[in-house]
Protein backbone atom coordinates (compact mmCIF):
# COMPACT_ATOMS: atom_id res chain seq x y z
CA UNK A 1 0.00 0.00 0.00
CA UNK A 2 1.32 3.45 -0.89
CA UNK A 3 2.30 5.95 1.85
CA UNK A 4 -0.43 8.45 2.58
CA UNK A 5 -3.25 6.12 1.56
CA UNK A 6 -6.74 7.11 2.62
CA UNK A 7 -9.31 5.24 4.67
CA UNK A 8 -11.10 3.94 1.56
CA UNK A 9 -7.96 2.16 0.37
CA UNK A 10 -7.37 0.65 3.79
CA UNK A 11 -10.97 -0.55 3.93
CA UNK A 12 -10.57 -2.20 0.54
CA UNK A 13 -7.46 -4.04 1.78
CA UNK A 14 -9.05 -5.45 4.93
CA UNK A 15 -12.60 -6.07 3.74
CA UNK A 16 -13.26 -9.79 3.56
CA UNK A 17 -10.13 -10.68 5.53
CA UNK A 18 -10.54 -13.90 7.51
CA UNK A 19 -9.08 -13.44 11.02
CA UNK A 20 -6.32 -15.87 11.99
CA UNK A 21 -3.76 -16.16 14.78
CA UNK A 22 -0.71 -13.93 14.54
CA UNK A 23 2.51 -15.89 14.03
CA UNK A 24 3.09 -19.54 13.24
CA UNK A 25 0.18 -21.68 14.35
CA UNK A 26 -0.87 -25.27 13.75
CA UNK A 27 -4.19 -27.09 13.83
CA UNK A 28 -4.94 -30.73 14.44
CA UNK A 29 -8.03 -32.81 15.08
CA UNK A 30 -8.62 -36.14 16.80
CA UNK A 31 -11.48 -38.60 17.11
CA UNK A 32 -12.65 -39.79 20.51
CA UNK A 33 -13.82 -43.22 19.33
CA UNK A 34 -16.58 -45.13 21.10
CA UNK A 35 -16.74 -48.87 20.48
CA UNK A 36 -19.67 -51.05 21.58
CA UNK A 37 -18.12 -54.35 22.55
CA UNK A 38 -19.12 -57.04 25.02
CA UNK A 39 -22.39 -55.32 25.85
CA UNK A 40 -20.84 -52.05 26.92
CA UNK A 41 -19.33 -48.88 25.52
CA UNK A 42 -15.57 -48.48 25.44
CA UNK A 43 -13.21 -45.67 24.46
CA UNK A 44 -10.45 -46.65 22.04
CA UNK A 45 -6.90 -45.40 22.52
CA UNK A 46 -3.77 -45.84 20.44
CA UNK A 47 -0.17 -46.39 21.48
CA UNK A 48 1.95 -44.43 19.02
CA UNK A 49 4.67 -46.26 17.11
CA UNK A 50 8.14 -46.23 18.64
CA UNK A 51 9.46 -45.17 15.22
CA UNK A 52 7.60 -41.85 15.13
CA UNK A 53 9.63 -38.65 15.52
CA UNK A 54 7.07 -36.96 17.77
CA UNK A 55 5.76 -38.56 20.99
CA UNK A 56 6.84 -42.15 20.20
CA UNK A 57 5.21 -44.73 22.44
CA UNK A 58 2.72 -42.29 23.95
CA UNK A 59 -1.01 -42.94 24.29
CA UNK A 60 -3.23 -40.85 22.06
CA UNK A 61 -6.47 -40.69 20.13
CA UNK A 62 -6.44 -41.25 16.36
CA UNK A 63 -5.93 -37.94 14.62
CA UNK A 64 -3.38 -35.57 13.18
CA UNK A 65 -2.62 -32.36 11.36
CA UNK A 66 -5.44 -30.65 9.52
CA UNK A 67 -4.83 -30.28 5.80
CA UNK A 68 -5.67 -27.11 3.90
CA UNK A 69 -9.43 -26.79 3.42
CA UNK A 70 -10.35 -29.59 5.82
CA UNK A 71 -12.83 -29.30 8.65
CA UNK A 72 -12.01 -30.81 12.06
CA UNK A 73 -14.51 -33.58 11.37
CA UNK A 74 -12.92 -34.46 8.02
CA UNK A 75 -9.44 -34.58 9.53
CA UNK A 76 -10.55 -36.76 12.44
CA UNK A 77 -12.23 -39.31 10.17
CA UNK A 78 -9.42 -39.35 7.57
CA UNK A 79 -6.70 -39.84 10.17
CA UNK A 80 -8.72 -42.51 11.98
CA UNK A 81 -9.14 -44.52 8.80
CA UNK A 82 -5.45 -44.15 7.91
CA UNK A 83 -4.21 -45.16 11.35
CA UNK A 84 -6.65 -47.96 12.22
CA UNK A 85 -7.06 -49.22 8.64
CA UNK A 86 -10.84 -49.16 8.91
CA UNK A 87 -13.23 -48.14 6.11
CA UNK A 88 -14.81 -44.71 6.33
CA UNK A 89 -18.23 -46.35 6.29
CA UNK A 90 -17.46 -47.91 9.70
CA UNK A 91 -16.95 -44.52 11.38
CA UNK A 92 -20.03 -42.56 12.45
CA UNK A 93 -19.50 -38.97 13.55
CA UNK A 94 -21.64 -37.86 16.48
CA UNK A 95 -20.54 -34.30 17.29
CA UNK A 96 -17.62 -31.92 17.44
CA UNK A 97 -16.56 -31.49 21.06
CA UNK A 98 -14.43 -28.94 22.89
CA UNK A 99 -10.94 -28.02 21.70
CA UNK A 100 -7.62 -27.17 23.30
CA UNK A 101 -5.69 -23.98 22.59
CA UNK A 102 -2.13 -24.83 23.57
CA UNK A 103 0.53 -22.44 24.86
CA UNK A 104 2.85 -23.99 22.26
CA UNK A 105 1.06 -22.40 19.30
CA UNK A 106 -1.43 -24.98 18.13
CA UNK A 107 -5.10 -25.81 18.48
CA UNK A 108 -6.36 -29.38 18.87
CA UNK A 109 -9.97 -30.03 17.90
CA UNK A 110 -11.83 -33.13 19.04
CA UNK A 111 -14.78 -35.02 17.60
CA UNK A 112 -16.85 -37.78 19.11
CA UNK A 113 -17.60 -40.77 16.94
CA UNK A 114 -18.48 -44.44 16.94
CA UNK A 115 -16.45 -47.16 15.23
CA UNK A 116 -18.09 -50.47 14.40
CA UNK A 117 -16.47 -53.14 16.54
CA UNK A 118 -16.30 -55.55 13.62
CA UNK A 119 -14.14 -53.12 11.64
CA UNK A 120 -11.33 -53.38 14.20
CA UNK A 121 -10.36 -56.94 13.30
CA UNK A 122 -7.41 -55.85 11.14
CA UNK A 123 -4.10 -54.70 12.59
CA UNK A 124 -3.57 -50.93 12.67
CA UNK A 125 -1.09 -49.09 10.47
CA UNK A 126 2.16 -50.18 12.15
CA UNK A 127 4.06 -47.20 10.77
CA UNK A 128 1.99 -44.97 13.05
CA UNK A 129 0.33 -47.20 15.65
CA UNK A 130 2.07 -49.76 17.85
CA UNK A 131 -1.17 -51.11 19.31
CA UNK A 132 -4.67 -50.14 20.41
CA UNK A 133 -6.63 -50.84 23.57
CA UNK A 134 -10.12 -50.23 24.92
CA UNK A 135 -11.11 -48.64 28.22
CA UNK A 136 -14.67 -49.18 29.49
CA UNK A 137 -16.55 -45.89 29.49
CA UNK A 138 -17.90 -46.78 32.93
CA UNK A 139 -14.34 -46.85 34.30
CA UNK A 140 -13.75 -43.29 33.11
CA UNK A 141 -17.09 -42.16 34.51
CA UNK A 142 -16.41 -43.73 37.91
CA UNK A 143 -12.73 -42.80 38.34
CA UNK A 144 -11.48 -39.23 38.50
CA UNK A 145 -7.98 -38.69 37.13
CA UNK A 146 -5.06 -37.50 39.20
CA UNK A 147 -4.57 -33.78 38.53
CA UNK A 148 -1.25 -31.95 38.28
CA UNK A 149 -0.59 -28.30 37.49
CA UNK A 150 2.66 -27.20 35.84
CA UNK A 151 3.85 -23.61 35.62
CA UNK A 152 4.42 -22.22 32.14
CA UNK A 153 6.86 -19.30 32.19
CA UNK A 154 8.68 -17.50 29.36
CA UNK A 155 12.41 -18.04 28.91
CA UNK A 156 13.54 -14.52 28.04
CA UNK A 157 16.24 -14.07 25.41
CA UNK A 158 19.58 -13.05 26.90
CA UNK A 159 19.86 -10.12 24.50
CA UNK A 160 16.32 -8.78 25.11
CA UNK A 161 16.78 -5.01 25.63
CA UNK A 162 14.87 -4.46 28.87
CA UNK A 163 16.44 -1.02 29.21
CA UNK A 164 14.65 0.12 26.04
CA UNK A 165 11.28 -0.56 27.64
CA UNK A 166 12.40 0.98 30.94
CA UNK A 167 12.70 -2.26 32.91
CA UNK A 168 16.46 -2.56 33.19
CA UNK A 169 16.14 -4.26 36.58
CA UNK A 170 13.85 -6.98 35.20
CA UNK A 171 10.24 -7.45 34.13
CA UNK A 172 7.46 -9.48 35.73
CA UNK A 173 6.49 -11.63 32.74
CA UNK A 174 3.06 -13.21 32.83
CA UNK A 175 3.04 -16.92 33.56
CA UNK A 176 0.51 -19.57 32.62
CA UNK A 177 -0.66 -22.92 33.94
CA UNK A 178 -0.71 -26.28 32.22
CA UNK A 179 -3.22 -28.67 33.79
CA UNK A 180 -2.16 -32.30 33.34
CA UNK A 181 -4.73 -35.00 34.21
CA UNK A 182 -3.60 -38.62 34.49
CA UNK A 183 -5.78 -41.74 34.28
CA UNK A 184 -4.37 -45.18 35.12
CA UNK A 185 -6.23 -48.08 33.53
CA UNK A 186 -5.17 -51.56 34.75
CA UNK A 187 -5.54 -53.32 31.41
CA UNK A 188 -6.47 -56.96 32.15
CA UNK A 189 -5.81 -58.06 28.56
CA UNK A 190 -2.24 -56.74 28.38
CA UNK A 191 -1.45 -57.17 32.08
CA UNK A 192 -0.05 -53.64 32.33
CA UNK A 193 -1.15 -50.27 33.64
CA UNK A 194 -2.08 -47.90 30.81
CA UNK A 195 -1.26 -44.32 31.82
CA UNK A 196 -3.35 -41.83 29.85
CA UNK A 197 -2.10 -38.29 30.41
CA UNK A 198 -1.47 -34.91 28.83
CA UNK A 199 -3.68 -33.58 26.04
CA UNK A 200 -5.30 -36.98 25.52
CA UNK A 201 -6.33 -37.07 29.18
CA UNK A 202 -7.56 -33.47 29.01
CA UNK A 203 -9.82 -34.33 26.09
CA UNK A 204 -10.96 -37.50 27.87
CA UNK A 205 -11.87 -35.58 31.02
CA UNK A 206 -13.64 -32.87 29.04
CA UNK A 207 -15.76 -35.49 27.27
CA UNK A 208 -16.50 -37.42 30.47
CA UNK A 209 -17.46 -34.24 32.34
CA UNK A 210 -19.78 -33.28 29.47
CA UNK A 211 -21.74 -36.52 29.52
CA UNK A 212 -21.62 -36.99 33.31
Amino acid sequence: MRPGAGIAEIEARVRGHEPRPIGRYGYSSVLIPLVDRGGGLHVLYEVRSDELRKQPGEISFPGGKMECGETPEQTAVRETCEELLVPESSVRLIAQLDYIISYSNFTMYSCLGEIEAGALTAEPNRAEVKETFLVPLDFLLENEPEMYVNRVAPVVAEDFPLEKVHFKGGYSWREGRAVVPMYTWPDPDAGVDRVIWGLTARLTKSFVDLIA
